[in-house]
């Protein structure tokens, strides 16, 4: 009995507590909810809310053919205000997405920003401002324009044909043209 009693114990303090790895279903509820009343009942059915630990810079994530939204852990070091910013952020992808019945749209384009007016967050900015860590890397490759000698460091390797734009811009217009394609030095 003391056995069965400790057990339930554990599992009310796993059930009250936020996940931080794996769905979340208080925010897949709240998730349906704002779709409903949008009218999008099709895709509140279908949508799933997930917290990704391999997120690292970006808030949060919304992939339409997968109908998942995937958010940050470390918005739990925000508050509830951020959280929710950021899942209407990414509904605002979904939701946009599914109104217009197109393959692609721009992601942060008039479509988007309709459905965050609908969602509340009118001024919803394209990305946020929080202060999570960041890696940058250093310059393995550097390409030089023939033309003006300008170089260009990169992290990776350059796989097509790629040209200097203010080359092209004042030699041909703004359009491609072989003569000012970048060469790689190092």
């Amino acid at each position: 009995m003391r056995l069965l009693l400790r057990q339930l114990e554990l599992a009310f303090e796993r059930s009250t507590s936020r996940p931080r790895v794996g769905c979340d279903f208080d925010l897949e509820f709240k998730a349906r909810e704002l779709l409903r009343e949008l009218g999008a009942e099709r895709l509140s059915r279908e949508i799933r809310v997930e917290w990704n630990p391999r997120m690292k810079s970006a808030a949060g994530g919304a992939d339409f053919r997968g109908r998942l939204i995937s958010l940050n852990p470390w918005l739990m070091d925000h508050g509830g205000e951020e959280i929710d910013r950021t899942l209407r952020h990414e509904l605002a992808h979904l939701l946009a997405q599914w109104r217009v019945g197109r393959r692609r749209i721009a992601p942060h384009g008039t479509e988007w920003r309709e459905a965050c007016r609908d969602l509340d967050i009118a001024d919803e900015a394209r990305c946020h401002n929080l202060p999570f860590t960041s890696k940058s890397f250093a310059a393995r490759f550097v390409y030089v324009c023939s033309n003006c000698n300008e170089e260009f460091p990169r992290v990776r390797r350059i796989r097509r044909a790629i040209a200097c734009l203010a080359c092209c811009r004042k030699h041909n217009g703004g359009e491609f043209d072989p003569r000012f394609r970048l060469k790689l030095i190092r």
